[in-house]
């Protein structure tokens, strides 16, 4: 295995478990530059680190010896840099979601695939043990067809987290619970059921906060298999709980609660999966094990190695990017959507 020289660009909150997961990777990844276009944030950042930061996007971009750049900005960032990393001819593991909309997603992934270059989301809770387990006892076969699914994200958000500047307005976040905060339950849900071919949905902006993005949803799916389900995201669910995955096969049952999987078999088996407690759905969004990120970045580090596409590659993304629309298309004009 090679090592490989990354850029960070940047240094926000989804910073923290990106930049310790690389640490604990010294192996096999030298942090060689960090940027982000606050100068204050430079400079706290080069205070409290030992890594080096440059001053300009364009020393990352420039340097033949960086071969991979971790892009950590607002979504609707991504694109562009997106963009220029591929000109560059640099790697790209990119913070969730892969942008505001599934049309300028769709660019960034084939701006990555002409360049030939490695693109990863990070979408990791498919890098959770527990959800690494489910999936190998469903692509098993031992659970039979899926029959019915649900996935539930009733978390809370504080009002100091909505007091930061353009916090679930459009215009810096591109919209508001599913393509913020429950991406990645609803990015493992369907990664675990197969293809979703229709929603019906309702989509709302409660009175707890003033944005302009939805914080409420709740809608009924309809799979290619004929299976049927529910999803309902929430922040205003006050002190904010487990997300819960679960999934109703012919031969049991699989609940996914955070970390911990419980498998209930017809035949009288029950298997569970202790995994750690996850807070993130409360008042500190960071609270959370790095373990997942940490798997995943190595997943892209593979990737590049080994010249194959990441697990959860650009494209992959497209899918959870097409149902947080048909969503919320759907909760807009008040009928059903197909997921394409």
């Amino acid at each position: 295995m090679s090592k490989h020289r990354v850029g960070i660009v940047g240094l926000g909150m989804a910073l923290k478990p990106h930049l310790k997961s690389l640490e604990e990777l010294a192996d096999r990844v030298e942090i060689a530059a960090c940027f982000t276009p606050s100068a204050e944030r430079r400079k706290a950042f080069a205070a409290a680190n030992k890594h080096p930061v440059v001053d300009t996007l364009d020393a990352i971009l420039s340097d033949r010896g960086i071969d991979a750049v971790l892009v950590l900005t607002p979504p609707t960032t991504h694109l562009e840099l997106v963009e220029q990393c591929a000109k560059a001819g640099k790697h790209v593991l990119l913070e969730k979601p892969t942008d505001v909309s599934g049309e300028r997603a769709a660019k960034a992934v084939v701006a990555m695939e002409k360049a030939d270059k490695r693109f990863a989301i990070m979408l990791q809770h498919r890098f959770r043990d527990a959800s690494r387990k489910l999936r190998g006892v469903i692509d098993s076969g031992e659970l039979g067809r899926l029959v019915s699914a649900s996935a539930s994200i009733r978390w809370w958000r504080t009002p100091e987290y909505f007091a930061q500047p353009g916090r679930g307005m459009k215009a810096r976040d591109g919209g508001g619970v599913l393509i913020t905060q429950a991406i990645h339950t609803l990015d493992l849900f369907q990664s675990l059921t197969g293809p979703i071919a229709k929603v019906t949905a309702f989509a709302r902006t409660s009175r707890l906060r003033n944005i302009d993005t939805e914080d409420m949803v709740a809608g009924g799916i309809e799979f290619s298999n004929g299976a049927i389900g529910s999803i309902d995201a929430t922040t205003t669910a006050y002190p904010g709980f487990p997300e819960r995955i679960e999934l109703s096969f012919e031969n049991g049952t699989a609940a996914l609660i955070a970390e911990t999987l419980d498998l209930y078999f017809k035949d009288g088996r029950h298997v569970r999966h202790e995994g750690e407690a996850s807070k993130s759905g409360g008042a500190d969004p960071m609270a959370f094990s790095n373990d997942a990120h940490k798997a995943l970045i190595v997943d892209f580090l593979d990737a590049i190695d080994a010249n194959r596409e990441p697990a959860v590659s650009g494209r992959e993304s497209l899918k959870v990017m097409q149902l947080i629309e048909a969503l919320l298309r759907s909760g807009g004009e008040g009928k059903a959507m197909a997921v394409n």
